[in-house]
């Protein structure tokens, strides 16, 4: 009977990572079908006036970001199993597949630039990763809510973990000021630019800040 347990848990889980494993898998493959093709120095990081000002060997060009990606989302995976608090991951379950789904499409949609910023097309790469962080924080903005108190996702204070209900104020409130974030990324991605910088780290900054604060002056207030 364990056994058969194990079969039907592992086909559950097949069914809802395949699309996952499978862009995980395909951008390995690519770094190696890629990698005669690019050039000794593949540009890998830009400025606020969307120059290139770093970059890097052919070899990390190829394969860093699709190792990276792999990475985060196995560490994902095994995140639940050695948090404390790993039976409220059942809880939010369907968010947190999404967050892993939006992780791995993010990392691979970069992957995908800075590739074809080496092939020689002419990328807008500031204005195409601002507007990749924007959803980003959108689509995570959205789910916000559903998640539950863990030691390894969402607001992590020492004022949420303390407290339930401080936890999913904080989260309710983190939901909207994420999508507000998010959008003024778009609008930030329609600058470019150092404005377009400015304009999305002061969001993110706040949509950040905001919330942990407010997580410690909601404790205080739930003591007193």
């Amino acid at each position: 009977m364990k056994t058969e347990n194990k079969k039907g848990n592992w086909h559950v889980f097949i069914r809802g990572e395949w699309p996952l494993l499978l862009i995980v898998t395909g951008a390995l493959i690519a770094g190696f079908i890629i990698y005669p093709h690019l050039p000794e120095q593949v540009a890998s990081h830009w400025n606020l006036a969307g120059e290139v000002d770093r970059y890097s060997s052919r070899f990390w060009g190829a394969f860093g970001i699709p190792v990276m990606t792999a990475a985060i989302y196995i560490l994902m995976l095994f995140l639940p199993l050695i948090d404390p608090k790993k039976q409220n991951y059942q809880k939010f379950a369907g968010a947190y597949r999404l967050l892993r789904a939006v992780m791995v499409i993010f990392m691979t949609g970069l992957y995908a630039v800075i590739v074809a910023n080496a092939q020689g097309y002419q990328v807008p790469v500031d204005r195409v990763v601002i507007t990749g962080i924007a959803v980003l924080f959108i689509v995570m903005g959205n789910f916000m809510g559903q998640i539950r108190q863990n030691y390894f996702v969402g607001i992590k204070t020492p004022w949420t973990l303390a407290n339930e209900a401080v936890w999913q104020k904080t989260h309710r409130l983190a939901a909207r000021l994420w999508v507000a974030a998010g959008l003024a990324g778009l609008a930030a991605a329609l600058a470019g630019g150092a404005a377009g910088a400015v304009i999305m780290g002061v969001s993110l900054g706040l949509a950040v800040i905001i919330p942990v604060a407010f997580s410690y002056l909601e404790f205080r207030r739930r003591q007193q």
